[in-house]
């Protein structure tokens, strides 16, 4: 079992940036062998994909289109952690933002980019931008 905690969030004006990070335990070990993945659900709204993470390096990113060049995802093996970082925000981005594992066995640069293909999951950090 994996446990994902989710930090940083907070409120920012329109265009100042954030740091989330996502610190995992439990299986720790296995935990840099893990694909990992961002995604964000606004209010009304279903979860949608910000950026994911292939295992081991992290050598292999994926953005959605509408964080591309404004978000940066990356991970720290050491620590356990997962980060996002959050430029140039806009009020649009306001959501909840998930961390997620994804275990198994798949090649070393898969990305996941689909809610569907993660088995673990944190509670969430709010992100509240105002224009």
């Amino acid at each position: 079992q994996v446990h994902l905690v989710e930090s940083g969030g907070g409120l920012v004006q329109a265009g100042g940036s954030l740091r989330l990070s996502c610190a995992a335990s439990g299986r720790t070990f296995d935990n840099y062998a893990m694909a990992m993945g961002w995604f964000r659900q606004a209010p009304g709204k279903g979860r949608e994909f910000v950026a994911a993470i292939s295992r081991l390096y992290g050598d292999r990113t994926h953005s959605a289109d509408s964080v591309k060049g404004r978000f940066t995802i990356s991970r720290d093996n050491a620590k356990n952690t997962l980060f996002l970082q959050l430029s140039s925000l806009k009020p649009e981005d306001t959501a909840i933002y998930y961390c997620a594992s994804k275990g198994g066995y798949y090649p070393g640069d898969y990305v996941a980019t689909q809610p569907q293909e993660y088995d673990y999951w944190g509670q969430g950090t709010q992100v509240t931008v105002s224009s």
